[in-house]
């Protein structure tokens, strides 16, 4: 019998490339999937990150915040831009970010001010009216500005006699009070020379001390209730670069200061301790 020749079986050197294949499939798939979990976690990153600064913000501890509220929930709202500044009107409706809390979870500083803000603003209606009082809440307490154009004539500590009757509504409210108030002078960036102030330093200084001796004398308050400070034009609330914003910066603060929160919390347990 004759054998049967063996055909030599062929090597083939090309399944390398079945392998490489599927690796790179794969490779691909991994990396749009970490591609949308990345686009998903901005999201959610930015969506907690705006929760917890608008939960803040409504217990009074940060200040208004500049962050624009996306019109549609779904977009990524960046981390990096979320940010802690002043004074921006609110547009949206923020529950669509954080949910209004049931029950109060701690005493909030700014509570004690509510009722105060209240009163001044029915006391001072006219003067706010006329642009030359604001009252405004701000993470250390309730701060009421008076311009310096309805209460001091230009380069004097003096208040004018037309304020008289502002000054008796605005001291009626704060005068049965015990917050701390803090009074504070504030000047435009225009020098001063004359011939009782030699600076912007000396003038709102002068002015905040002078207050508070009305305030003391005319009305009787505590002394250690008060405290002054003199800022010139290094704390300015507008531009100096227009008359309207210099305007604006020549001013008295009266800052009432929120209750310390060791206080806030005895008085909590005393009310405990208290019921019935």
């Amino acid at each position: 019998m004759s054998r049967r020749n063996k055909h030599p079986e062929h090597v083939n050197h090309e399944r390398w490339l079945v392998s490489y294949a599927d690796f790179i499939t794969l490779l691909f798939a991994f990396f749009v999937v970490l591609y949308a979990s990345s686009q998903v976690d901005k999201r959610k990153v930015g969506k907690l990150a705006m929760s917890i600064q608008v939960a803040f913000q409504e217990l009074g501890v940060f200040d208004t915040s500049s962050t624009q509220i996306p019109l549609n929930d779904s977009e990524a709202i960046p981390f990096s831009k979320i940010q802690v500044v002043e004074n921006t009107e609110r547009t949206s409706d923020m529950t669509r970010f954080v949910q209004p809390m049931k029950g109060q979870l701690s005493p909030s500083p700014s509570a004690p001010m509510k009722n105060v803000q209240a009163e001044l603003e029915k006391a001072l209606a006219q003067e706010i009216k006329g642009h030359i009082v604001e009252v405004k809440a701000r993470r250390e307490g309730l701060v009421v500005s008076l311009r310096e154009v309805g209460f001091y004539v230009s380069g004097s500590s003096t208040l004018r006699p037309s304020s008289k009757d502002a000054i008796d509504r605005l001291a009626a409210v704060l005068q049965g009070r015990t917050e701390s108030l803090r009074v504070e002078g504030h000047t435009d960036n225009v020098p001063i020379r004359n011939r009782r102030f030699g600076s912007n330093w000396e003038l709102s200084t002068a002015r905040a001390s002078d207050l508070i001796n009305v305030f003391i004398e005319r009305y009787g308050f505590e002394p250690r209730r008060l405290s002054a400070a003199g800022y010139a034009e290094f704390h300015p609330v507008a531009s100096n670069d227009s008359a309207e914003g210099r305007a604006r910066n020549r001013r008295v603060d009266i800052v009432i200061l929120n209750p310390p929160m060791v206080d806030l919390a005895s008085a909590s347990a005393n009310a405990a301790g208290h019921a019935p």
